[in-house]
């Protein structure tokens, strides 16, 4: 059955492809997840002159209201800036910022197909052999991201002085969870005062900071290379320290105890991303930012609850996530505080 998206997606298509005929969209179906924007896979046909092409290709739509609040833009601009460079990522296509074509922003994208992104696949023990390779790939890739040049991103995000980076991620989230929690959240603000009383230093830089690069949000294959780095809608200026340690906190291992990503020792990982980055992890500002990642977890999660409770957005996606984390998240802050 034909989705009722198709013919809108294919008349849109055929205005940004000059010379193009017979465009055609077939086989438009929504990918699972996504609670941040609504994502979709489809073929795209079409003819230039005499000649038929055909192509696999993504829809990235905003939701009514999601996960997260962000802006398409960044993230499409953020996909542009690593076209190219040693942070694969898939080409991006158009950018349409107004309602009128799919009721929603969005954007279109090419679909690298083939390779695996569930962290419960992969760590089902049928990768084992995989997870070195892949553990260097990860991290090596995201020492990348921290050597990159941020001028592509400047105009578009806040750059804020070194010095800066870690209040304002705090507030943000902070004020997020001020906001949006249904229930008082004591260790939660336990942290938020540890934090705000213990800062740490200065950013050695002020870099790309992908904002929720972790195990299932690239794309694998079972010989532990990385093909493709996706969800880049938290991407902001910051201090590089902080997708670190996002990537260490511990709710990203999985269950697999002592085990960033559910991958490495921590130790190693830290290693691949010094290696990688030409930056150092000093292990006081490195513990400060993996403690913020557990409050902004948080944040995230009571901000879904939140979107589902007040009828916003009542898909499943959205109430998951605090059902299976706000308590995981909680333990996490304990274990990363010593107190558990």
């Amino acid at each position: 059955m034909t989705h009722p998206l198709e013919p809108r997606l294919a008349a849109y298509i055929a205005s940004r492809i000059p010379g193009a005929t017979d465009v055609a969209v077939r086989e438009l179906s929504r990918i699972s997840g996504g609670a941040s924007r609504e994502t979709y896979r489809f073929v795209l046909d079409w003819r230039e002159g005499a000649e038929a092409r055909s192509r696999r290709l993504i829809l990235r739509r905003d939701p009514p209201a999601s996960l997260i609040d962000t802006e398409r833009r960044v993230e499409f601009e953020a996909y542009r800036a690593f076209r190219g460079s040693a942070v694969p990522v898939p080409e991006m296509l158009w950018l349409e910022e107004g309602s009128d074509a799919l009721d929603h922003p969005f954007f279109i994208a090419e679909e690298i197909a083939g390779f695996q992104a569930a962290p419960q696949l992969l760590l089902s023990g049928a990768y084992d052999a995989a997870l070195p390779r892949l553990a260097e790939r990860k991290w090596s890739i995201l020492g990348e991201i921290a050597r990159a040049d941020p001028a592509p991103l400047r105009g578009i995000v806040p750059e804020p002085a070194p010095g800066d980076c870690w209040r304002r991620e705090l507030d943000h989230w902070a004020g997020l969870i001020d906001r949006d929690a249904a229930a008082p959240m004591p260790i939660t603000q336990a942290a938020i005062r540890w934090l705000r009383a213990n800062p740490p230093p200065p950013a050695q830089k002020v870099g790309i900071v992908h904002g929720d690069f972790r195990t299932g949000n690239f794309l694998y294959d079972a010989a532990g290379e990385i093909h493709g780095v996706l969800d880049w809608e938290m991407c902001h200026l910051g201090d590089p320290l902080e997708d670190l340690g996002w990537s260490l906190q511990p709710v990203w291992s999985f269950g697999r105890t002592g085990k960033a990503g559910g991958l490495v020792p921590a130790r190693e990982a830290v290693a691949l991303w010094e290696r990688a980055s030409g930056l150092k992890a000093d292990p006081a500002a490195l513990h400060w930012w993996t403690l913020f990642n557990c409050v902004k977890g948080q944040g995230i999660w009571v901000g879904s609850a939140a979107a589902f409770n007040r009828g916003a957005n009542r898909a499943p996606i959205m109430i998951y996530p605090a059902w299976w984390l706000i308590n995981a998240q909680d333990r996490a802050i304990l274990q990363v505080m010593g107190k558990l």
